[in-house]
């Protein structure tokens, strides 16, 4: 895949719709093989490649550092916490599985519940969705979750004063992250998984025509 074709906007699009499920890459692959990229069209390409393919270890990696930032202050810990979770709201595979998991549960104590729970029916016309299907977190539209969440983190940000303590900690996951992935050279095994990703994901596109 020619990752320098591809677009900011066509990654985060990419990044909101992959599977996050997987398991982060291992330790010894994630930290081996780094080498300064020779023109800025190569440290594009790698950067995107990287960015796609060691997300959930970035993703790890700056909870961390933001939980390292907080251990003296369990609030700012559980606001930490929520913030991440608003966030992996926005990707489309971990909000469906959130909610096919919260409601599974609910099942067992209130079937009736659990019924209310279910998204609401995607209207087809001529035997395709008339739009593009909606995210739907327990019955309720997924940014009602990301505002909801959102709004209590800031709040307990805001309560356990460590705002600035939390712009320090994620602009050092951030910068860690952007360093990695600037100068970890991609793989054959990240070109061929992304491939594979990239293969499913049309093919589940085209499925649900």
């Amino acid at each position: 895949m020619d990752w320098g074709n591809v677009t900011a906007e066509d990654l985060v699009d990419a990044l909101r719709e992959v599977d996050w499920s997987s398991p982060p890459r291992p330790i010894s692959e994630f930290f081996s093989r780094f080498t300064i990229p020779r023109s800025s069209a190569k440290w594009n390409s790698r950067l995107k490649c990287n960015l796609y393919y060691y997300r959930t270890n970035y993703f790890i990696m700056i909870v961390f550092i933001l939980a390292l930032g907080f251990l003296r202050r369990p609030l700012a810990i559980v606001a930490a916490f929520l913030t991440a979770l608003s966030i992996a709201f926005l990707n489309d595979s971990f909000a469906g599985t959130f909610s096919e998991k919260v409601t599974r549960t609910v099942r067992q104590f209130s079937p009736h519940m659990a019924a209310k729970m279910r998204p609401p029916l995607t209207p087809v016309i001529r035997g395709r969705p008339s739009a593009k299907r909606a995210i739907y977190i327990c019955g309720r539209p997924r940014w009602v979750f990301v505002l909801v969440f959102s709004s209590v983190s800031f709040l307990l940000w805001f309560i356990s004063c460590g705002l600035l303590t939390v712009l320090w900690s994620l602009s050092f996951g951030l910068l860690a992250t952007l360093l990695h992935a600037s100068f970890r050279t991609p793989n054959l095994k990240a070109r061929l998984n992304t491939f594979r990703e990239e293969f499913r994901a049309v093919w589940r596109n085209y499925s649900e025509l």
